[in-house]
């Protein structure tokens, strides 16, 4: 039976993901492989979580006339990936977005305590006057993704949404209990976690898969 859907939770399920999702939850698929696909669902991640930006009108010259169209209001959205597997996502929504600032959390886990250690953090200028899309392939424990999101929260911003492949029930009710104002966007919300803190079914772990590293 499927995990029950937590309010605050949006699940992407897209044929074209549902697809390309299996191909990289396979131990047979190869780096190449798998930094493709990410890129590819990413696209897809980026085109419903982006749906309900704000516009604004904006007076245009077409090849035939003058007239009033859309375009996104205020200053360009904000990608903030969570090193290093996050930036596994980051160039598909750049490639949908190119014009957005980018700004990096670089946090690994401690597999002792399985909390998050900060080692690094850039962001733009001007985050609370940006939409801010944290992104990072896995939500397992939770507690990186809560601790990204203070930082960025520090930082200054105010509309901030996370953006993850994979989720697992833990994670997700850690991420809405520190910050129950940000929604959840995710391809997948499998079973749970093993002992270790990985999620299950899963994919194994994003970084090494992405990089080839071990």
């Amino acid at each position: 039976m499927s995990p029950q859907r937590p309010k605050g939770l949006t699940i992407i399920n897209h044929p074209l993901i549902r697809h390309k999702l299996t191909l990289m939850r396979s131990s047979d698929t190869s780096s190449a492989q798998f930094r493709r696909l990410l890129h590819e669902i990413s696209l897809l991640l980026a085109y419903e979580m982006t749906r309900d930006l704000p516009l604004e009108d904006v007076e245009i010259e077409t090849p035939v006339t003058s007239t009033t169209d859309k375009q996104l209001s205020g200053k360009k959205p904000c990608i903030i990936s969570i090193m290093r597997a996050g930036d596994g996502l980051l160039q598909g929504l750049l490639d949908l977005v190119p014009s957005a600032r980018v700004g990096h959390v670089g946090l690994y886990r401690d597999h002792e305590t399985l909390q998050p250690v900060q080692y690094y953090f850039k962001m733009p200028q001007g985050l609370d006057q940006r939409s801010c899309f944290v992104v990072d392939p896995m939500l397992a424990t939770g507690n990186s993704a809560a601790a990204a999101i203070s930082l960025v929260k520090a930082a200054g911003a105010k509309d901030i949404r996370f953006l993850c492949l994979v989720s697992a029930p833990q994670g997700v009710e850690t991420l809405q209990a520190a910050h129950p104002d940000v929604p959840i966007f995710t391809a997948a919300l499998d079973e749970g976690l093993n002992e270790n803190g990985y999620i299950v079914p899963g994919l194994g772990d994003v970084g090494d898969r992405l990089f080839g590293t071990k």
